[in-house]
Formats: C-alpha cells, sequence, structure tokens
C-alpha cells in the first residue's frame, strides 16, 4: 500500500483516497515575474512524479492534477513599474517563458492550471462567507484582514505556538492590522495599480487567498493531496489551512506534501537572495534528463545541494540504462515481463513515500540482467517503469548518439584496424587507434558483440 509523509502530521500514513475514482492534487505553482530557476524545476520535477506514480497507480483518468498560476501580486506589479511594461504584458510573456522551461524538462501538463484573475468572484466570495462568520475584518486602511487568533488550530501545519510567531518574522507589521498575525484577504489598490471592484473597494486579493479559493473550486472542500516546496509551510499553507477550514468547517486537506530546499553553495536557492540558477541557463549545459535524473537521486523530501559537475555526471548512469535498452531495441514488439520481482521491487520503493533512489537502484539492477540475459521483455519493462519517473524515453541510438550506420569509410577502416589490434592483444596500437577515432569525433564502447560507435 502506498504511503505518505504527511508534513501535518509529521508521519507516513497509509493513502486512502476520498474517492478512488476522484483522486486530487493540488500544487502550488509559479508567481510570473521572472524566469524559473532550477529551484522551481526541483519542485516541479518531484510533484511530477508523484503524479506520475499516481496515474501508473490509480489509472491515469482517477487523477486530477491542478497547478495555479499567480499572475497579480505586489512583486509582479513592482517588476512591471521597474520595466515600465503592464502587469498583463509582464506575466504573458513570463507565462510563456514558464511553459517553455516545463515543456522542456519534460513535465506532464496539470490537468487543470488556474490564474489568480480568472478567480475574482470565488475569492471575493470566500472573504464573504469568512466576514459573515467573524473570521475577517475591513481595518482602517481599507484592506481586509484574516482574524488569525479567531481560529484556534492555528499553527497546527507548521507546528508553531501562535503566541511565539512575532511580528516580521516572515508577518506583515501593519499598524492597521488588529494583531501582528493577521494576513490580509484584499489589498486596497493605489493609484495605477491593477484593481478589481468588491464590497470593500476596488483592489485585490491577498496571495493566500487565491490557492484556497481555486483549490476548493476545482477538487472541493476536502481534497486527497496539497503540495509545494518546503518553505511554503509558514505561512502560505497554514494560512491557506485556515481560511478555508474556517469558511467550511471541513478539513481543507488530508495530506500536505512538501518538497526539501535545493541549495547552492550551501545556501537555499531563491530569487530573493539572487543566488538562482535559471532552467533555460541550464539546459543549456545538460539535456533536461540529465537534469531530471540528478533531481531524483535525492528523495523528494531531503535538502538536495545543487552541482553543475554532479548533474554531468548522471549521464554516465544514463547511458548504462541506454545501452541496455539498445542491446534489446531490434526486438520493439516484445511486451514487458509480468510479475517479476524487479517490479515488486520498484513498487515497494515508490509506495515508501515516493522513495526515487531506491526505485532508480532497481532499475540498475534491472539493467544488469538485460545486459545477461539480452531478454527483450525485460527491456520493455525497464522502460515502462522508468517512465513513472519521466526516465528513459528516449530512443537509445538517439540517446547515446550512435553512429553505427552508414560511417565514413576511414572511421571504419579505423575501427576494424583496432578491433584487429584488440585480437592480437596489441593494447597500445588498439589505444592509438582509439586516440585518433576520438580525434575525429568518434568515441567506442567495447562489447562482448562489438564495438558501440558514438559521437565523441
Amino acid at each position: 500500500m502506498l504511503k505518505i509523509y504527511n508534513s501535518k502530521t509529521q508521519q507516513k500514513e497509509i493513502f486512502k483516497p476520498i474517492d478512488p475514482n476522484n483522486i486530487g492534487i493540488y500544487v502550488c505553482g509559479i508567481t510570473v515575474y521572472d524566469y524559473c530557476h532550477i529551484g522551481h524545476a526541483r519542485t516541479a520535477i518531484a510533484f511530477d512524479v508523484i503524479v506520475r506514480y499516481l496515474k501508473f497507480k490509480y489509472g491515469a483518468t482517477k487523477v486530477k492534477f491542478v497547478r495555479n498560476i499567480t499572475d497579480i501580486d505586489d512583486k509582479i506589479i513592482k517588476r512591471a513599474q521597474e520595466n515600465n511594461e503592464s502587469v498583463t504584458e509582464l506575466t504573458t510573456r513570463f507565462i510563456t517563458a514558464m511553459n517553455q522551461d516545463f515543456n522542456n524538462l519534460g513535465l506532464i501538463k496539470p490537468d487543470q492550471e488556474p490564474k489568480a484573475t480568472e478567480y475574482m468572484a470565488p475569492m471575493i466570495a470566500l472573504i464573504r462567507t469568512l466576514e459573515s462568520k467573524n473570521y475577517a475584518y475591513q481595518a482602517s486602511n481599507g484592506d481586509v484582514f484574516y482574524n488569525v487568533r479567531a481560529f484556534k488550530t492555528y499553527g497546527s501545519l507548521a507546528k508553531r505556538d501562535i503566541d511565539e510567531v512575532i511580528a516580521g518574522s516572515r508577518v506583515d507589521v501593519n499598524e492597521a492590522k488588529h494583531d501582528p498575525l493577521d494576513f490580509v484577504l484584499w489589498k486596497m489598490a493605489k493609484d495605477g495599480e491593477p484593481a478589481w471592484d468588491s464590497p470593500w473597494g476596488k483592489g485585490r486579493p491577498g496571495w493566500h487567498l487565491e490557492c484556497s479559493a481555486m483549490a476548493m473550486d476545482l477538487l472541493g472542500e476536502t481534497f486527497d493531496l496539497h503540495g509545494g516546496g518546503f518553505d511554503l509551510i509558514f505561512p502560505h499553507h497554514e494560512n491557506e489551512c485556515a481560511q478555508s477550514e474556517a469558511a467550511t468547517g471541513k478539513e481543507f486537506v488530508k495530506s500536505w506534501l512538501h518538497v526539501g530546499f535545493l541549495q547552492i553553495n550551501k545556501e537555499k536557492m531563491a530569487k530573493s537572495l539572487n543566488n538562482f540558477v535559471t532552467i533555460k541557463d541550464v539546459l543549456q549545459l545538460v539535456n533536461a534528463e540529465e537534469l531530471r535524473f540528478f533531481m531524483l537521486s535525492g528523495h523528494y523530501r531531503s535538502q538536495l545541494d545543487y552541482d553543475l559537475e554532479q548533474v554531468q555526471l548522471t549521464r554516465n548512469a544514463l547511458d548504462r540504462f541506454y545501452i541496455a535498452l539498445n542491446q534489446v531495441a531490434a526486438n520493439p514488439g516484445a511486451k514487458a515481463a509480468q510479475n517479476t520481482e524487479f517490479e515488486a521491487r520498484f513498487i515497494a520503493a515508490m509506495d515508501d513515500d515516493f522513495n526515487t533512489p531506491e526505485a532508480i537502484a532497481v532499475l540498475f539492477d534491472l539493467a544488469r540482467e538485460i545486459n545477461k540475459t539480452q531478454d527483450a521483455s525485460l527491456g520493455m519493462l525497464l522502460k515502462n517503469l522508468a517512465g513513472t519517473l519521466g526516465l528513459l524515453q528516449r530512443d537509445p541510438k538517439a540517446a547515446l548518439g550512435i553512429v553505427s550506420e552508414n560511417l565514413d569509410g576511414k572511421i571504419q577502416t579505423l575501427i576494424d584496424q583496432r578491433e584487429l589490434a584488440r585480437q592480437n592483444k596489441d593494447y597500445a596500437e588498439a589505444d592509438r587507434i582509439r586516440a585518433e577515432l576520438t580525434k575525429l569525433g568518434v568515441s567506442l564502447n567495447d562489447k562482448p558483440q562489438g564495438p558501440l560507435v558514438r559521437k565523441a
């Protein structure tokens, strides 16, 4: 049975869908005011694998994946003003860039991807409900705030005592608020800022509000899984939980999932720290599968240190898989082997809170077995299992850069001469010819059935 670590209970729990035919998962998406960095890639890839595995386990049509886009907030307005462009121009440009990055990463598309600006009516309705239940008030400056102390279990997700959370610690200091902990639900617009009509005057929603409104509208007042980066636990997810449960009187989310930080130089990668590396820049240096493999080499909840050299080294690991697949590629009609120990171990690893490092270890064992047996059915099993991780779906020859066919006459002659030298155990001559081939743009991987000829 699938067990998932629930951030709220801080333990692994058996996953019991509310409705096995309608499993809902909501993931906090991008605030589109800049290019996506590889910290975003880590979170996106982690949930891409989680969603892929849920679809593999329960059926593709039974899992509904929602990821939002924040296209209005203070950072967006500030950046648009700095660029002397409209908010719409800025967000349209960076939504396009985000989609290109995510497509390049090979992420599956969400079933629905709502934008904050499309959900003004549901957000206003949610605030009205909170007002009617005395969980919201309009302050002297016109902003509408959530009354945190009215919600008695506030802090239960992040495991924080509200009396220990002081103003200024990720809490806005605002004299209009009744309490430093209170957070904004509706913000009155300043001159020149985008604004929407509301019962409290022209303004825009608070950041925390939008996810509650979108998630409940698309997945219901209570749904199965909600995720994001570890940094969203407090205050964002804590506030989501508080406002949603105050409005409905129901549990908002059954299980909360959070992805560990991606660090660079032992420091959290973030736009605010100006130490981020963009996805598009990284993909100029490595391919998307190499980056994905690197991200999945650590458990999604663990901290991971970004190192370009380590990402580049994943090429060797992926080569081992593709070499195995290439050996059985001549039998494309083969069906995947059934009821193998490899599949059982892979599923056991993924059922243990999506343990991708252990699952990848099983795939290595499977590749070794393919090399020994040349069993095409095991090759198809490898491809199918790896597909739930978003790996090993390229054509093996293309992935390996194989150039065995239609070789230049000089190159083929050198390969033949080297094979003769190896048969005669003249290894110095074989090494000399290998070096000459490298200069001509060809590398060799020696195999029992003959050398694998690849682009150097």
